[in-house]
């Protein structure tokens, strides 16, 4: 149930995307309804600076196709509307009804379509079709925490809050619309959505939306590989990830996302791998450093890899195939949960397969291993496998020193490496 709550609110212009609010005011030019909603409006009130915004109308989405020729319809389950302005996105969202209104189960649309019959949910409660209009108070039930339910008329400067949605942002708590275990099961990212606030916003999770996602995290199963790989960017590409890493242990969601990892970590170091891993790429994050979803995939999966080699080689696999096949083996598997881009998949092959060329330093394949594209990144993880507490006889110490002297200080390393090669040889 819902009530109105109009406040006037003083949010600052300069914070609020210009081509948001073109999109806002020709909507309302052309007799809508429409306002700025969810984090962008939560972000607002926080004091920050949003990235994103999105907008909700009464206008359908083929109305605002027509509005606006800089525009694509996207979406199975709930279908909206991009509104491109060259790099910037704005997304525009009909109201929704939870239910088919009976005095509206004869509307159609522009095209003859009938909105009203398009909602499908699975046997476990999942939405897979969410496509029935209503209005801004039927939608607002349909979003997921109050925070992020909150409603700006740009042009008044009203905050419309139908849920108390103000009162959690004051209290920096997350709160579900409606029953937690029924809006979880509706859409399962929600859960991994919550780990990502909570972090993100330094927020807590009110017990009663807290609880269920302990019991839950196997209805990510249902959620596809693509949009779980997304997901899993905005958690750990958000510069605090290693805290996020910790909320998705504690919220027992980790191993729905990666088994494989969860399970080696009882015979390898993974967690203390990760965290370096994490911990790396934040701090990389706040010094305006490049980072890529490569080095952090690398480290999640590098002991199922090195478990997989191992019993590759066990069967009497060569060293050489037993690295590419475990490395096709792994790939494959965490595909099936987390889809994982070429663009990403590649540079994560070559930083594993150089781990085993960093050890071979004799004659000048070392300068050729120096050479290589990925030898930074193959560097930055050896030493966190040695952070993690992997014994390498102190190799990473030795690249260290090689990469920083000249052409014939790293020639006389070089022979000092094929020496001592030697010696172990005749002894």
């Amino acid at each position: 149930m819902t009530t109105h709550e109009i406040t006037a609110v003083s949010l600052a212009p300069k914070n609020i995307s210009s081509n948001a609010l073109k999109v806002v005011r020709r909507l309302s030019n052309h007799g809508y309804q429409a306002y700025l909603v969810g984090g962008s409006v939560r972000d607002l009130m926080l004091g920050l600076n949003p990235k994103d915004f999105d907008v909700a109308t009464n206008a359908r989405p083929e109305q605002v196709r027509e509005l606006f020729r800089n525009s694509r319809s996207i979406g199975k389950r709930f279908k909206i509307v991009h509104v491109r302005f060259e790099r910037d996105i704005v997304e525009v969202a009909t109201f929704r009804a939870g239910k088919v209104n009976p005095a509206r189960e004869n509307e159609k649309g522009q095209g003859g379509e009938n909105h009203n019959h398009e909602i499908r949910q699975s046997e476990s409660g999942m939405l897979i079709v969410d496509n029935v209009y209503g209005t801004i108070e039927e939608d607002v039930l349909r979003r997921d925490f109050t925070v992020n339910a909150l409603y700006y008329d740009t042009f008044k400067g009203d905050l419309i809050d139908l849920v108390e949605g103000r009162r959690d942002l004051k209290n920096h708590t997350l709160r579900l619309i409606g029953d937690p275990e029924s809006r979880y099961r509706e859409d399962p990212v929600r859960m991994l959505r919550a780990v990502r606030f909570k972090t993100l916003l330094d927020f807590k999770i009110e017990d009663l939306s807290a609880q269920p996602i302990y019991k839950l995290g196997f209805l990510l199963q249902d959620i596809s590989s693509a949009r779980l790989f997304e997901e899993l960017l905005k958690l750990l590409m958000t510069g605090c990830a290693a805290r996020i890493y910790e909320q998705l242990k504690h919220f027992q969601l980790f191993g729905w996302l990666f088994p494989d990892s969860q399970r080696t970590m009882a015979h390898y170091p993974g967690d203390k791998l990760i965290k370096a891993a994490l911990e790396s790429t934040d701090r990389r994050l706040s010094e305006g450093l490049p980072v890529t979803p490569a080095f952090i995939y690398a480290a999640l999966l590098w002991y199922p890899f090195v478990n997989e080699k191992k019993r590759l080689e066990k069967e009497g696999t060569s060293h050489i195939e037993a690295i590419n096949g475990a490395s096709n083996n792994v790939l494959a598997k965490q595909q099936l949960f987390t889809s994982i881009p070429r663009r990403f998949s590649v540079p994560m092959r070559d930083i594993w397969h150089l781990q085993f060329r960093l050890t071979n330093r004799k004659g000048r394949k070392a300068e050729a291993i120096l050479r290589h594209k990925r030898f930074r990144a193959a560097y930055d993880f050896l030493l966190l496998r040695e952070q993690a507490g992997e014994n390498l006889n102190n190799l990473g110490e030795w690249w260290s020193v090689y990469q920083n002297k000249n052409e014939a200080e790293r020639f006389a390393m070089q022979k000092k490496v094929n020496s001592a090669s030697r010696d172990v040889k005749r002894t």
